[in-house]
């Protein structure tokens, strides 16, 4: 397996998993107060997390197919930075944990710059 494919495949699983296994699944107690630092009600926070759940399967599966559209590719970056934020803002004692935003989301954003060095100089810069 070469190194796209790799990357392809890591990413698209990474958001898989984590919109299926913490959110839709099993519902993990840090997703509900990641989700709850932001005031909803009970019942909106839990509708929010299974939002975000369906979103990060479908966002998933979008970049398995679709991984040389280089903006699906800074949508993805976006996303996971989005989501660095989001956690040092509602719930910033979570980015001295193990497995925190930052050293769960950098390596992902570093599989995407290859993804998109590679969508470019195979030609795939405009799709």
């Amino acid at each position: 397996m070469n190194i796209v494919q790799l990357s392809r495949f890591v990413l698209g699983f990474s958001w898989i998993y984590h919109g299926l296994f913490p959110k839709l699944l099993f519902l993990a107690p840090l997703e509900l107060e990641m989700s709850g630092s932001i005031g909803l009600a009970e019942s909106n926070t839990l509708w929010l997390i299974r939002f975000a759940g369906v979103s990060e399967v479908i966002f998933g599966i979008l970049l398995l197919v679709f991984y040389k559209h280089v903006m699906l590719l800074y949508l993805n970056i976006a996303g996971f930075l989005a989501l660095v934020v989001f956690v040092l803002i509602m719930t910033p004692h979570l980015m001295v944990e193990a497995f925190n935003p930052v050293t769960t989301n950098l390596p992902l954003i570093v599989l995407s710059l290859i993804l998109i060095h590679e969508a470019k100089k195979g030609g795939s810069e405009s799709t």
